[in-house]
């Protein structure tokens, strides 16, 4: 059986063991969330040997051959030596500036000890003590002078609970930054741009939709935002300030009766859509029926944390 070695540990596991559930077993407590390749919270570092790696593509090239994998993904086929992701060693600090409640939605605002690169739209992992998981970037580059996330709190999770607690001069770490499936090409500046968005799924459709207005863009903007109540619409009032944008709010006993009404003006109308799956697949769904072809929607779904 191949072995497996972390620090000063060493113990044999049966060969094509999951690599996150042999680090897990062994009690080293390896975050995750959605055990598909997306989050990223389980992300490794393999020093020595090469586990049967599923989803490569799903980190950069240059991380990838650095040696970081996503445990999640990974089989143990012969013998290796992971260092597991530390935060305190290999994250951002960034220290909380900000906190806003609307009903069950936190707003957190965090100021990192280093300027962070990044593309509205973007997605990154945040570390709470030893819990992580992957939040959307609500923040604009080049505007806001911090990172903002809107976290959904209405359920019990380990990050939630402990997120409820935060306070202004807090410390949270910044994980690996990586791109989402949204964004906004300044390309499509003369044609009509939809965003639909349920609960948090907002939060990077709010930074796509300042990047828009940035960069001028001359068509329709038009936003529908699905909450399952009123407190859920927590951007109603910002959303409602900017010129020039169509904004819809929508409570989730009238969505499929909202989503009945729209009639694109274009066929070269581009919709970004973003939020759980149920409600993203009902968006993409009567987004074809209104006439917009699959290849100018574009979609965002978010994995609901444990």
């Amino acid at each position: 059986m191949p072995e497996l070695c972390v620090g000063e540990r060493r113990w044999a596991v049966p060969n094509g063991s999951n690599l996150l559930d042999a680090l897990n077993g062994a009690g080293l407590n390896v975050p995750y969330s959605c055990r598909a390749g997306s989050c990223h919270a389980c992300l490794v570092h393999c020093l020595e040997g090469q586990p049967a790696d599923a989803l490569p593509e799903a980190l950069a090239l240059d991380k990838h051959a650095l040696g970081w994998r996503l445990a999640c993904q990974c089989q143990v086929v012969e013998d290796l030596r992971v260092a597991v992701f530390d935060p305190q060693q290999d994250g951002v600090p960034a220290q909380v500036c900000a906190v806003d409640w609307s009903g069950d939605v936190l707003r957190v605002r965090l100021r990192p000890e280093r300027a962070l690169r990044y593309q509205a739209g973007q997605h990154v992992v945040l570390w709470n003590g030893a819990v992580a998981r992957p939040y959307s970037l609500a923040s604009l580059p080049g505007e806001d002078d911090f990172l903002e996330f809107h976290i959904d709190c209405q359920h019990p999770g380990a990050f939630c609970d402990k997120a409820r607690g935060l306070q202004v001069g807090d410390e949270l770490r910044l994980g690996e930054l990586r791109g989402g499936a949204l964004h906004y090409d300044p390309d499509w500046q003369a044609r009509p741009l939809w965003l639909l968005a349920a609960g948090t799924g907002l939060a990077p459709l709010w930074g796509i939709l300042r990047e828009a207005l940035r960069q001028g863009h001359q068509a329709e903007i038009r936003v529908v935002h699905v909450a399952r109540d009123k407190a859920g619409h927590y951007m109603a009032e910002s959303l409602m300030q900017l010129q020039g944008v169509t904004v819809e709010l929508v409570l989730a006993e009238q969505m499929e009766e909202a989503l009945a009404g729209l009639r694109p003006s274009s066929r070269q109308t581009v919709a970004l859509v973003c939020g759980a799956p149920g409600r993203v697949e009902r968006f993409a769904r009567r987004l074809f029926i209104a006439g917009v072809p699959r290849g100018q929607v574009f979609a965002d779904v978010f994995v609901e944390h444990a």
